[in-house]
């Protein structure tokens, strides 16, 4: 799965099992080239991330409800209304998005030709 935006294409990773959620992005050292995807996910903290991120909020269409750029860590964002979905990002990737724009998510599964 790949987050299209603009010409450059992004690698998502939907986190759904306890632990992988639970980790996350904490303690990784090295900056990120890729996107993590938390559905059913409301609130957002930043503990024990070691580098800056972009955050998008969106709903249960991927409309984008809230941005935030160039998060740090220890910072919290609380639960907001309508939010389904959140996407933490490499750092500039928001710069090229809108609010109330749909997010384009590519899946690159290949149905069998028969």
């Amino acid at each position: 799965m790949y987050l299209q935006v603009k010409r450059k294409k992004i690698k998502l990773i939907e986190l759904t099992k306890f632990w992988d959620r639970f980790k996350g992005l904490k303690f990784v050292l090295e900056p990120i080239d890729y996107g993590i995807k938390f559905p059913k996910k409301r609130f957002v903290t930043t503990n024990f991330l070691c580098q800056k991120i972009d955050i998008v909020l969106t709903d249960k269409e991927d409309n984008i409800l809230y941005m935030y750029e160039n998060m740090k860590t220890e910072k919290y964002i609380f639960p907001k209304r309508k939010v389904y979905n959140v996407y933490f990002l490499p750092l500039n990737t928001v710069k090229n998005l809108e609010i109330n724009t749909k997010l384009k998510i590519v899946n690159t599964k290949k149905k069998a030709e028969e």
